[in-house]
This record gives structure tokens, sequence and C-alpha cells, in this order.
């Protein structure tokens, strides 16, 4: 897929992949056809029959067979004004027309529509005369002649008959509008216009939760990461976090005001003013989201369930405890503790199986903070919220300090960017470092101590010289908890030094993303696109790629993987790597990728977030299209827009103020959007060296074209009528944009762009610059040229159009995941250079623009005529004779430059060359040189038609006409002439709330939609072989999970929704969970998630580990006994199982209690609980099952 190709991003109506032909469209126009005899030409004076009439066909019928082509008649195929054959396919897959409104409106303003009258015209009857252009009365009558002349381009003029471009110059087109010349070559390759659609036909449709917004609108404030639960989608940003709840994702704001750049956006919630958010943890066994943020602090929120304000009742938490938040009254945050973790950014975190939270900062600095430490301090009340906050910080275990031995630490350098938990083997993975053995840490009254295995305490004798060894009178409280901890944790930094020194990622790549698969086996992408799988163990055992830009973000859910691309691609593979689709998702990077509530949700560079279906690509895919399609009318909204673009070779002097108002002033009036391009604003070999050197360190700009821009602003009343957008100077190449101040909200992500043509292909006296924005959510480009000069020059001017239009590159904003910088601000826009493309066949980027504006001094010149001869016709105004001496017309009409271009009629005389301070046609060059007349100076454009009448719609997007293409003759200051051009715009956008709320619509009502939906959301039937278990004295037992499904695969992970302790009776104390539904430390389950195939069985082995370490024993005699807690104790286990479809799930609960070993199980007061049986000590009979008929919902478990 092309990575390029214009996803405009703001609605889905986004073009598909053009280049290589993967999607075929037909947009909704309207097309003419007659039957044209031997030739093209339109014979008036012919008999009309019924077959040979004038067609109109309606965007319905233009979806019938091709064998019915609405383009020929006759058996002669036309020419169409881009020059392209039109028996082309006329398929669009998917979608469904809908008639069009009677609001819009067509346009007809090109030489093809002489040939092809209008429709609203009666039918052509010889010898009655018609008016040319599409309205009665505006000119005069005349017969048309059929027959073409030798250069196909006009009617003959025998038989009294009027040459097709006479007619055109001399009757003009649409009332208000003038007649356009078109350019051959158009509508093929690069120069094919961006295909759009109402839904986008290349891929799913999304649901658009917070739709592309303005990048001016969010400086600041950017999104760069996400986190969701089954109910909420949290979002990072640069001044604090905000939620959605999904549920609610299909509403409208409900009169709360909506910040700006979000008046789009799905409703949320947004905090106070944080320092910037770069990675998020969602914990919803204790009810927290975990921030980490640019100033080194790790703070946590409240996830709050439903509609209300927040309430500690929520979560059983007592309202005056640090766990149960803080906040302003009725505010839907509450922030509970927080800690200083860093003393620079927190640029990672997880939380572990175990339920602790792992940082990873700059300089390979990686830390562990204890759950116990954690969950005691949500427990301290608000008063004691500062010594919350220090509890925790003197728990922390540094693993790059600890594993730090004489001054020297094996772990690298390198930022901590990626952390990944293995819940499968208890292990944490970060990209270049393997932890083999995850720390467990956890507190026994008070104590924490660490558990390391045996085999790497008999590696190395470090281990005996850091153990602790606990006495009587560190029971007593002489040694605090703090100190206890910190001594306990060092122990198992060794272990941590060691395994880094075993494994690592590395290689030649350098990592993007991590990702850890439902069968265990965890993948990587690379900056060259490439995946790479490991097992468990740190093994590298394939790669695959399937795009060649660099992998950004990758998740995973049941049997697939999403991975998100830097060129905004989407692909979905399965778990062997094989791809089962992709689309373009969004035109920028995927930064960040979550999964709930059934969606994955992708959050581009830009801030956009879109949710697609787990089950997409899939059927449910195509009733969406066709339903949204069908609704299109509802959710399209037009307006329109006058643009005024002006040219000017200054020849590096400066302008009169009354030169600038006459020239942009003076028709600015209802003008929306100026944009000014001026040539030589400076030159001279030191200034273009200068210039040169400037631009390789990124800078650019100088007095001269400071003046330049502050004097047109001052002409426009910047500041109180219009705001400057943007401005871009390449040497002497200058161009400049301003807006409406009541239209400023709705135009932003102004970038701009460079290429030189000069010497080499890098001085820029010779060039291009540009500025490219979005307007009501389409893209429109300006493009300011200066090419080479001399009248035998074409091929260098040819060639120089060529290298602009290839290579002139937009730089995007770089806000990701870990970026510190902030966006720019609506002055300061982001600067492309001249680039080249890695691929032959990319489109480039004008060709994905809705509208694109070349202007500037082109420098074609007059052919085959004498300085007095051109002045001669000058004189006597035959503009018409003149144009077809015209060098930049002959090149577009063989469809060598500016292919598909269109440029208003010239009812100007040629702007160059005059004598500066010289009033009238008399002030043409009178030097020896004697320099022919031309116009030099132009302004071309090209639109969203494909054809040269097509109504505005989401499938043709913007429609322009030209109202005024002239030179101002009384300015004086260049030897150049001002010229100007004033576009009128129909926009069509989409209304993305309305199509989000029919969006919800859709699925709520639609019946084959709900029963995939049900079908999806089926959670295959498993059975787990006991509910009760037993465990000692390193004791295991073997859980059995099967798929009874013979159809679908079953994915199953393996939670901890409680922990207690047994009272001397047998019952069990209230249960508390750990964070992220973490185990206990005594018991390690393996593997804790996988996949089931069909009528398949996995077994899932629980071991009770013992936790005293060797010294403790002396002649076989605990000496440490006393510290123990000797207590049985209980967890409760949930199995869930889900589909591959969706997130919702059916659970199993597992009963295991741990009996603590003693020297006489005999003498044991308390006995067996009735409810456990001694049989399920070991491997568990498998006769007595457990079907997911049981299953319980997992948030209600969270505070049994």
């Amino acid at each position: 897929m092309d990575a390029r190709n214009g996803d405009v991003d703001g609605g889905g109506e986004a073009a598909a992949s053009s280049r290589d032909g993967e999607y075929h469209f037909q947009r909704k126009v309207q097309s003419f056809s007659q039957n044209l005899e031997r030739d093209p030409g339109v014979r008036f004076s012919a008999p009309m029959h019924t077959s040979n009439s004038v067609r109109k066909d309606s965007a319905r019928e233009a979806t019938k067979s091709s064998k019915s082509d609405p383009f020929s008649g006759g058996g002669t195929t036309a020419t169409f004004v881009d020059g392209n054959n039109p028996g082309r396919s006329l398929s669009y897959p998917h979608y469904q027309f809908a008639p069009p409104p009677s609001s819009y409106r067509r346009h007809s303003n090109s030489v093809e529509d002489i040939r092809f009258p209008h429709p609203s015209l009666p039918l052509p009857q010889p010898p009655q005369h018609y008016a040319v252009g599409g309205y009665v009365g505006s000119a005069m009558p005349f017969p048309l002649d059929g027959r073409r002349s030798s250069d196909g381009n006009s009617l003959t003029d025998s038989e009294g008959s009027v040459p097709l471009e006479r007619a055109m110059s001399e009757f003009g087109g649409a009332p208000g509008t003038l007649p356009e010349f078109v350019g051959n070559g158009g509508g093929i390759g690069l120069f094919r216009v961006p295909i759009r659609a109402a839904v986008h036909p290349g891929r799913p449709p999304a649901l658009e939760l917070r739709p592309h917004p303005l990048r001016e609108t969010q400086a600041g404030s950017f999104l760069r990461t996400m986190v969701s639960t089954d109910t909420q989608l949290w979002g990072g940003q640069e001044t604090g976090l905000r939620f959605w709840n999904l549920p609610d994702v299909f509403g409208s704001w409900n009169g709360r005001p909506a910040k700006r750049g979000d008046e789009d956006s799905a409703p949320f919630f947004e905090s106070g003013r944080t320092s910037p958010v770069l990675c998020l943890v969602a914990d919803e066994a204790s009810g927290f989201v975990w921030s980490g943020h640019r100033d080194g602090k790790i703070r946590s929120w409240r996830i709050v369930e439903g509609s209300g304000a927040s309430s500690p009742e929520d979560r059983r938490m007592p309202g005056n405890t640090v766990g149960a938040g803080s906040g302003n009254p009725g505010s839907r945050f509450r922030e509970g503790p927080s800690w200083q973790a860093h003393r620079t950014p927190v640029l990672c975190m997880i939380m572990s199986s175990y339920g602790d939270i792992w940082t990873g900062s700059e300089g390979g600095v990686l830390k562990v903070w204890p759950w116990e430490s954690i969950e005691k301090s949500l427990s301290l009340s608000v008063e004691e919220r500062h010594m919350a906050a220090f509890l925790v910080e003197r728990s922390c275990l540094d693993l790059r300090c600890q594993a730090t031995v004489n001054g020297v630490c094996p772990l690298p350098t390198v930022d901590i960017k990626y952390l990944l938990s293995d819940n499968f083997k208890s292990k944490v993975w970060c990209a270049g470092i393997l932890v083999k053995e995850l720390l467990k840490v956890f507190n026994i009254d008070g104590q924490v101590e660490t558990r390391v295995d045996a085999a790497q305490v008999q590696e190395t004798q470090v281990e005996d010289e850091m153990k602790v060894k606990l006495t009587k009178k560190e029971k007593s409280g002489s040694i605090s908890f703090f100190q206890r901890s910190r001594n306990a944790l060092m122990g198992a930094a060794d272990a941590v030094r060691r395994a880094a020194q075993k494994g690592t990622f590395g290689e030649d790549r350098r990592i993007e993303a991590i990702e850890i698969a439902m069968d265990a086996m965890i993948w990587t992408g690379c900056t060259n696109g490439s995946l790479i799988q490991w097992d468990g163990n740190g093994n590298r055992l394939y790669e695959v790629q399937h795009h060649s830009s660099s992998v950004k973000s990758i998740c995973a859910f049941g049997a697939r993987l999403w991975v998100g691309y830097m060129s905004g691609t989407v692909q979905v593979l399965d778990l062997k790597g094989n791809l089962l689709g992709g689309w373009l998702a969004h035109s920028s990077p995927i930064i960040k990728m979550a999964i709930g509530a059934s969606y994955v949700f992708t959050l581009a560079n830009h801030g956009g977030i879109r949710a697609w279906s787990l089950s997409s690509p899939g059927p449910i895919d195509d009733i969406l299209r066709s339903e949204l399609s069908s609704k299109e009318l509802t959710y399209t909204k037009m307006e329109k827009l006058k643009i005024l673009s002006g040219t000017w070779n200054v020849g590096q002097g400066r302008a009169s103020s009354d030169s600038l108002i006459s020239w942009l002033a003076s028709v600015a009036r209802e003008i929306g959007i100026v944009v000014v391009g001026l040539q030589e604003v400076e030159m001279g070999a030191g200034f273009l060296a200068m210039a040169a050197a400037k631009e390789t360190v990124g800078l650019e700009g100088s007095a001269n074209g400071q003046w330049w821009l502050d004097a047109i602003g001052r002409t426009l009343d910047e500041g109180s009528s219009f705001e400057r957008l943007g401005s871009r100077q390449l040497a002497g190449l200058l161009i400049g944009a301003w807006a409406r101040k009541n239209l400023r909200p709705n135009v932003g992500d102004v970038e701009a762009a460079a290429v030189a043509c000069g010497f080499g292909r890098a001085i820029g006296n010779k060039g291009a610059v540009g500025l490219r924005m979005r307007v009501f959510d389409r893209v429109l480009c300006f493009i300011n040229c200066h090419f080479a000069a001399h009248l035998e020059a074409v091929n260098k001017r040819n060639a120089d159009f060529n290298h602009v239009y290839r290579t002139l590159s937009f730089t995007r904003p770089t806000v990701g995941p870990n970026s510190l910088s902030a966006g720019a601000t609506s002055v300061q826009v982001h600067r492309g250079g001249n680039s080249s493309f890695s691929q032959s066949d990319e489109r480039p980027e004008l060709s994905d623009a809705d509208m694109v504006i070349f202007m500037g001094d082109f420098n074609y010149r007059l052919f085959g005529l004498s300085y007095d001869e051109a002045r001669d016709m000058v004189s006597q105004r035959c503009f018409d004779w003149l144009r077809d001496k015209d060098q930049l017309r002959a090149e577009m009409k063989a469809g060598k430059v500016f292919q598909g271009m269109r440029e208003g009629q010239i009812k100007f005389p040629p702007t160059y060359k005059f004598e500066k301070h010289q009033a009238g046609l008399s002030a043409y060059d009178s030097s020896e040189k004697k320099r022919i007349p031309a116009w030099c100076d132009r302004i071309l454009y090209r639109d969203s038609r494909s054809i040269s009448v097509a109504e505005c719609s989401l499938e043709c997007p913007v429609v322009s006409t030209i109202s005024v293409y002239e030179a101002c003759m009384d300015v004086t200051d260049s030897d150049h002439k001002p010229v100007r051009c004033v576009f009128n715009l129909e926009i069509a956008h989409v209304d993305r709330t309305i199509r989000r709320q029919g969006f919800g619509e859709i699925l709520a009502s639609h019946d084959k939609i709900m029963s995939l939906l049900k079908e999806n959301n089926s959670v295959p039937e498993t059975i787990v072989s006991t509910t009760n278990i037993i465990l000692q004295n390193q004791d295991s037992s073997i859980l059995l999970v099967t798929n009874k499904c013979n159809k679908q695969k079953a994915s199953f992970e393996i939670v901890c929704v409680g922990h207690s302790k047994i009272r001397d009776d047998g019952s069990p104390f209230e249960l508390c969970v750990k964070g992220s539904f973490g185990f206990p430390n005594w018991l390690q389950v393996q593997p804790a998630a996988g996949i089931i195939d069909p009528g398949h069985t996995v077994e899932v082995s629980l071991q009770y580990e013992d936790l005293l370490i060797q010294e403790d024993f002396i002649d076989g005699i605990p000496q440490n006994w006393w510290s123990e807690d000797t207590s049985d104790k209980e967890v409760v286990l949930l199995v869930k199982v889900t589909g591959n479809h969706s997130t919702k799930n059916r659970c199993h609960r597992i009963h295991v209690r741990r009996r603590y070993p003693r020297a006489s199980l005999s003498n044991d007061p308390r006995g067996s609980s009735p409810r456990f049986d001694g049989d399920n000590q070991q491997r568990t009979n498998f006769s007595r099952f457990s079907t997911s008929s049981d299953a319980i919902n997992l948030c209600h478990t969270r505070y049994l």
C-alpha cells in the first residue's frame, strides 16, 4: 500500500492506494456524450437522433456495466479535458450512491464544455444558436463547426464557424467566472487527482473517537500515549490527562464546552495541568491509572466508572485516605499517591505479574517499586500524603545502581524506552536488555525480602555477602522498614546484572516497539520495517517484513497481531507473521495502539484517534461502508471560500504602499485566504551563497523578506482583519499566507517546503517554496516558483517544474510518545527541504492534495514573433493571437508541463519586461536587448475534478472557478507586473459528530450487523479440571483447561483477584488484591496465558515456592522461623477466556490454598478445611470439571 497516498485523515473521506491501481472508484459526476462521427468534434449541423442526443448520466448510472460507457458515443471515444481516454473502469466497490443534493453546483469552465454543451441548456438543434459556457444570454449566438484544426484543440473557422478557443475567450464561462484552459496529461500517473470518498473504500470503516485536530490548536497539549480499560480510554498529553467513557462515545457534549480543536471529538474529561505525560499503565485491580511524567514523577488517578462525579465509595476506599484520591468537588479526576521516581523523564512503565511497577528512564536507569509499599501508602490518611510518597521512594530498587560492582556497571547506558511484562514466565523485558528472572518482592508483617533462583545463587558467592539475616533486634523495630527493604533487594540486583550479561535483543537494528503475543512469543518491530519473533528465553526464531516503513507500535489480542507503521499504515498478522490485511489508517505515524471494548485504538502522531473492530477486516466492514455511504447527505457540510493568490517578481526592490493596495487590498474585501508569492526578493552571488549555507543548518529569511511580509501584513490589516498563517523563504523566493480571523479556526496544519533548482539543484536563485495547509479539513497547497530564464530554455523550465513537483516535501511534525518538544505556532511553520524519494514509484506529496495552486515567474516566453510584432499585437489587444505564441500554453497542450493544470483566460497584456517607474504599455523594454514581451508571471491550479464538469461532493471535495485573473498594470515598482487571481471554492467536508452518531445508530439497529456482532462476542465453551487446589512443601498441581469448541480458538489468561489469610477456624479473612491482579509471591503459575486450539487441552502448572533461604537452616532447624508468617493463605484465581474478535470474556473461579510447612503436619490443630480435598494436592482429578457456565464478571471480584 502506498504509504503517502492521501489520507486527508479528517473524516475517512481519504484517498485509496492510487499508485498501483489497487483501488478504482467512480466519482459522483455529471457526464455528457455526443455522437462524434468521424472525429471528436461536435457537428451541430448534423441531424439529431435519440442515440446521439446529449445524455446526462447520474451517479447511479455510472456504476452500471462498462459496456454502456457514458463517455462514448457512436463508436468513437472523446478526448477529455484531462487528456485521458475516458473509456476507463467505473467500478466502485462497496459504495452506494445517494442522489446529489439540489444545492450542489455544477462547474463548467473548460474548453471541452464548448464541445459538450451544458445540460441546463436545451438540446442544440440547427440552425438555432446557443450560448457557450452554461448560461443563456451571456454571449452572442454563433454556430459551431464540428471539424477540428490540425492542432486538435480548436474548431475550424470554415463556413463562418468560430474557433473553439476564440469562442471560449470571447464568450466566457459560467456567470461571474472566466473560461479556463486545461493542460493535457492530467488524470494519469503522478498527475492523477487523489481519489476521495464519503467512506474510505480501501479500509474498514473506523470509529473516529478524536478526528485529526489542527496542530495549531494543540500547541503544548499534544497527545503522546494512551491506554485502555474495558470501559474507558485514557490519553496522556503535554498538559495532563484526559479520558473517554467508551459507552458514551456516540453521544455529544450535552452543553459542556468543547476544547478548541476538539469540537468534533467524542466527549471526554480532562485533568488539571501537569508535567507532560510520557507513559500510562491502567491497573483495574487497584482502580488506578498510573502516569509517568517528564519531570520524573509517577502520579496515579482514580478510575471512575459511570457518568457521575468520582466517589471514594466507588472502590470501597475510606474517603480520608490517600488511595481515595483528591481533587476539586464534582471533578471526574481524583489524584492518588505520587512520588519522585527519577531525576530524568519517566520514559516507560509497566506492572509486573506480581503487581510491582517497573520504570525506565534516560541513561539506562531501571527502577522497581514494590507493590507492598504502594499498597501501604494508599492506606495512609490525606494528612500523611507526604509520608506516602516518602514510603514508596525509600522502597525503590535501582537496578543499575545495585548492579554496579567496583564502580563498573555492565548495563548499557542507553535510554530505556520500552519495557514488557512477560506474565507467561514472570519476566520483564526491555529493548536491548533481557532481565532473566523477575524480582519477586514481597512483604511479610512489614518485612521485605527477595527470592532468587538457587541456580543463580550457586553461580557466585556474591549473594552470600548480601543476604540479610534478621535478628530479634531487627524485629523490635531498631532497623526501619525502609532500610530492611533496601537491604533485602540488594541480593536480587546482582542476579539482574548477571542475567543482563547473558542475553540481549539488540543486534544491529534499533527496536521501536515490543509486544508479547498470546502464544507467549515476543515480537519486536524495527526501524527497517521488519518484525522479529523471539521465544520466551530470548532466542531469535525468525523475521518477517511486510512494509518498508519503520514499525512504531505493536499490540496483540487473541490469535492476531496489529502493527502500526511510520507511514500511518496498519497491518493485521496472524501469530506466524502471515499478513491478513492492511490499510492506511492515518496520514501520520501511528505512535500507540491499545485494545479495549472490542476495538483496537490507534493514536496518530497528529493526535487523531480511530477505533477499529477486532474482527476487521471482515463482513461487518462491508455493511458499515454501505450503510454509512447511504447516509452521506446527512453528514456532508458545504463551505464557500474565496482565495486571493498573487505573484510578483519584485526585482530586489521594495514596493510603495499604493502599489500593494492596488495589487492586494483593492480586491481583498470578500477574500478568506491571501497567498502571495514573490521572486527576486534579494539576489546577488554573496546573498545566494549565504542563503545556501543557512539552509544547511535550518535557517532562512532576510531583511528584505521580513520587510515584504510586514508590508503585506499592514496592507491586509494584519491583526485586525487577517492573521498570518506562515511563510517560507529560499534565497530570493518568498511565499506568505494570511487568513481572515473569522476563518482562522478552520485553517491549520500549516507546513512549509522548499526546493532549489539553481546550479546543481542547490542554489535558490531558481526553485520553489510552498505552503501546505488544511482548510475545512481539505489539503490545499500553494507553490511559488521561479524557473529558468531565456527564450530558448523551454526544456530547462519543463525540467524545473518536474523537479519541483516530484521532490517538494512538506515536513511533518515529530511528536512521538517520548518526544520532549512541543508543536509549532501558527507562524513558525514546519519546514521541508529538497528531498528525494527512496522509491521511484512513490507518489509526490503534491499529488495527494485536494487543490494545488502554482504561481510565480515561470519565465515562459512568446515564440515565433519579433519584438515589434509583439508590441503591435499588444497595443491592438490581440491576446487570442498572442496566446497561440505562448510557450507555456504550447507545452501544456503537448502534456509536457503542468499536466492537468488549469489557467483562467488571459485578458491582460504581457507582464514582462517593463522599464521601472514608467506607466503605460509604452514602458516595455526599450533597451538594446528589446526583450519580447511575455506572460512570464502566471497562476495555475488543479482542484479535485477529474473531468471538466463535476459537482462538489465528498467524492469531489474541492471545486474551484476563477472570477478574477488580471495584472496590475498601474504598478511600476519592478520590471514585472504583479498578477492576481481570485478563486471561488466550494468545499465539501464531513460533520464528524453527526457521522459518529450515525455510526452508533447503525451498530445498534442493523439486524445483520447485530447478528454478526453477537457471533463475534461469543466465547468458546471451556472447562477446567478443578476449582479447589492445595499446595505445600514445593508441591505443584496441574490445572487442565479444555476448549470444547470445535471451530474457534480460545484465549485464556489467569489472574489473581484476591488473596487472604486463613483464620484458625478455616475461614478466610477479607480478600485483598494486588496491583494488576498480581500473584502472591509464593505462587508460580505457568503458563499464565495462552491459546487453546479447538478440542485441545492446556496444562497449567501451579507451584508453591518455599520462602526460606539456605542459610536460614542450621542443623536442619530454621533459625528465623519466628519471623515467618505461619498462617495458611488462600488466593482466588480467575481463568478468563475470550474469543478472537471480542474482549467479552467468561471466567472460571479457582481457589488455591497455601498450607505452611511444619515439622509434622499431623500436629496441625487446624486440620484441613472441609472445602478442600487432599486429593487435589498433586495432579487434579479430571472428573471434577467446572464448566464456563459458572462465568463471573472480573470487575465484580476486585474487592471481594
